[in-house]
């Protein structure tokens, strides 16, 4: 294999990597586990999230940079509102539903970088610039800064 494979796989194997988070970060993994339901729509004085809005709005926009990665045809949503959801609290089931979409999501875009035929610096067509490396760095960094939120919006629920 020569240097240029060579570094081109090890360059998406980091991607993956990061995209799944931990490490340095928290991953989604444990930072959702063993929240009570009854948590989930809390809201604590000065902080202006409940988990619900924060897990919602990294799927949302999750979603959104995997979409605009991989189809010329996607529209993203209106800007803010389009990005949170309209409900404090998560009505019955939509957690869970959330939070499979979420998984799903993130896989799609790991194998989405993963997949040796996708060029990681071809600017995207349909964009102004961006390049699948920038949605993937992107997304990494939304979402470790939101799992940050949600760590410490569970520290002040009593939740971690």
């Amino acid at each position: 294999m020569n240097e240029a494979k060579r570094n081109g796989k090890a360059l998406r194997k980091q991607l993956v990597w990061l995209l799944g988070g931990g490490h340095a970060h928290a991953d989604f993994e444990n930072t959702i586990r063993g929240l009570p339901a009854k948590a989930r729509g809390a809201k604590v004085k000065g902080v202006p999230y409940t988990a619900w809005e924060l897990l919602e709005h990294m799927r949302l926009a999750q979603w959104d940079i995997l979409e605009f990665s991989r189809d010329p045809k996607h529209v993203s949503p209106d800007f803010p509102s389009g990005y949170w959801p309209r409900t404090k609290a998560p009505a019955k089931g939509a957690w869970e539903k959330s939070v499979r979409r979420f998984r799903a999501d993130l896989k799609a875009m790991e194998r989405l970088v993963a997949n040796p035929k996708r060029d990681l610096f071809a600017r995207i067509p349909h964009g102004d610039g961006q390049t699948l490396l920038r949605e993937a760095l992107l997304l990494a960094d939304h979402n470790a800064y939101h799992l940050g939120q949600l760590v410490m919006l569970r520290k002040l629920l009593g939740e971690w």
